[in-house]
C-alpha cells in the first residue's frame, strides 16, 4: 500500500457481525480521512485426491473472496462514500493478521465486532482477550458491541467533539 495515511482494518468474514464492524469502520474513516483496509483471508482447504482437484477448490474460494470483498466494499461506499481497500490472503486467520500488521505500519486500528448471542462474541474477539496481541506492533483493537442498532453504531463512530462550555455571567464566572 503506498498511501501514508493513517488506516484502520477490518477482517471480512460472513459472520452475523462483520457489518456491525464495516459500518463503524466506514463512519470513522468518513469523519477522520483515514483509510479503510478489508482484509479477506481464505483458509486453505484439505488437499484433494488430485492436484487439479485441489487447484480448483483454491481458484473457487479466490472468486468467492473477491465477490465477498467487493460486495462489501460496496455496501460500506454506499453507507459512507469510503473506498475499502480490499487484502486477499490465505492461511489462517490470526497469522495472517499478525503479518499484516507487521508489514502495514500504516494500520493503526483493527476493528472488530462482538456476536450479540448466547454464543459468545466470537472466536477473534475471544481470543484476543486472552492473547497478549495481535503482533509484535501494539494495535488497538476497538469491539464493537453487538446489540447496537445502526444508528447507535453510526453516532458512536462520529468524531468526538469538545465538551461545551459552561455559560458565563456578566462578571465571567461560570453559571
Amino acid at each position: 500500500m503506498s498511501d501514508d495515511r493513517f488506516a484502520v482494518l477490518v477482517i471480512a468474514d460472513e459472520s452475523e457481525e462483520f457489518p456491525d464492524a464495516l459500518l463503524y469502520a466506514g463512519q470513522l474513516c468518513k469523519s477522520t480521512g483515514w483509510r479503510l483496509v478489508m482484509l479477506r483471508v481464505i483458509e486453505p482447504e484439505a488437499p484433494a485426491p488430485w492436484a487439479s482437484i485441489t487447484d480448483e477448490i483454491r481458484r473457487q474460494a479466490h472468486v468467492a473472496a473477491e465477490s465477498l470483498t467487493q460486495r462489501f466494499a460496496a455496501e460500506v461506499w454506499a453507507e459512507s462514500g469510503v473506498t475499502a481497500e480490499p487484502i486477499l490472503r490465505e492461511g489462517e486467520v490470526k497469522p495472517v493478521l499478525r503479518k499484516l500488521l507487521d508489514e502495514e505500519t500504516s494500520i493503526k486500528l483493527v476493528v472488530l465486532a462482538a456476536a450479540a448471542g448466547p454464543g459468545g462474541p466470537g472466536p477473534l474477539v475471544a481470543q484476543l482477550g486472552k492473547a497478549a496481541g495481535l503482533g509484535a506492533r501494539a494495535v488497538p483493537v476497538l469491539v464493537v458491541p453487538g446489540a447496537l442498532s445502526r444508528a447507535e453504531i453510526r453516532k458512536l463512530a462520529l468524531p468526538v467533539a469538545a465538551p461545551p462550555q459552561p455559560l458565563t455571567e456578566a462578571g465571567g464566572e461560570p453559571t
